[in-house]
C-alpha cells in the first residue's frame, strides 16, 4: 500500500504538534535587562527628523507664532485641538478648534497644529497621546501638513525612556517624518497613511 505524500503544511502542523505536546515554558519575568537610558542629543533628535525628510524650526517659543505663519499659507484654515495655546497661532490662519470636527472638514483643513507629549532623540519619532493640545488621533491623520510644538524638555534619549513618561491606556501616535510607503519597485509615496509634510518646531 503506498502511503500518502505528506505535504509541506502536513510536515509543519506536525512539528508544531509535537513542539507543543510536553507544554509550552513561559518564563516568569520577562528579560528587561537592555539598555533604558542614553546621552541626551538634541542635535541627534533634528538630524533623524531631517533624514525622515521632515522640516524642523528651532526657535524660541515667543516666536512659535510667526514660524507657523512662515510655514503656512496667509488665509489658510488649521484644525487645533482645543487645548492648544492661544499664543502659538499666527492671525493670518483662521483656526477651527475641533468640538467634533466631522472628517471632511478635517481633512480639508490646510494644516493642523499641535503639541507633544515626548520625542525620541535616536529615532527621531514624536509621541502624541492624545492630551488637550494634541486632541484625536484623527487630527494628526486627515491634514496634508502637521506642525507639531515640541518642547526640548519633553525630548529623551531612547525608547523605554519615552514609554516611562507615557500612560499605555492613552491613544498613543508614534510620528516618525511624514507619511510615506513604497511599493515593490521602491518608489516612495508620501501622503498615503497621513500628513505628506511634517513640521517640528523645537522650542528651548
Amino acid at each position: 500500500m503506498v502511503g500518502r505524500a505528506v505535504s509541506a503544511r502536513d510536515l509543519v502542523l506536525g512539528r508544531l504538534r509535537a513542539a507543543l505536546a510536553g507544554g509550552a515554558h513561559t518564563p516568569v519575568e520577562v528579560p528587561r535587562d537592555y539598555r533604558h537610558e542614553g546621552t541626551l542629543d538634541l542635535d541627534q533628535l533634528v538630524e533623524r527628523l531631517t533624514d525622515y525628510r521632515a522640516h524642523v524650526h528651532r526657535v524660541a517659543e515667543a516666536a512659535v507664532a510667526d514660524t507657523i505663519a512662515d510655514i503656512l499659507p496667509a488665509g489658510g484654515t488649521v484644525v487645533v485641538p482645543p487645548g492648544l495655546p492661544p499664543a502659538w497661532l499666527p492671525p493670518t490662519v483662521t483656526a477651527l478648534s475641533d468640538d467634533g470636527l466631522d472628517n471632511a472638514r478635517i481633512g480639508a483643513a490646510d494644516a493642523v497644529v499641535t503639541g507633544a507629549a515626548v520625542a525620541v532623540a535616536e529615532t527621531g519619532t514624536v509621541v502624541l497621546d492624545g492630551s488637550p493640545d494634541q486632541g484625536r488621533r484623527v487630527l494628526s491623520l486627515l491634514p496634508d501638513r502637521h506642525v507639531c510644538v515640541l518642547r526640548a524638555d519633553q525630548v529623551v534619549a531612547t525608547v523605554p525612556e519615552a514609554l516611562a513618561r507615557l500612560t499605555p491606556q492613552r491613544p498613543l501616535t508614534w510620528i516618525s517624518g511624514p507619511s510615506a510607503t513604497s511599493d515593490i519597485e521602491l518608489i516612495r509615496v508620501e501622503g498615503v497613511h497621513g500628513p505628506r509634510k511634517l513640521h517640528v518646531i523645537l522650542v528651548p
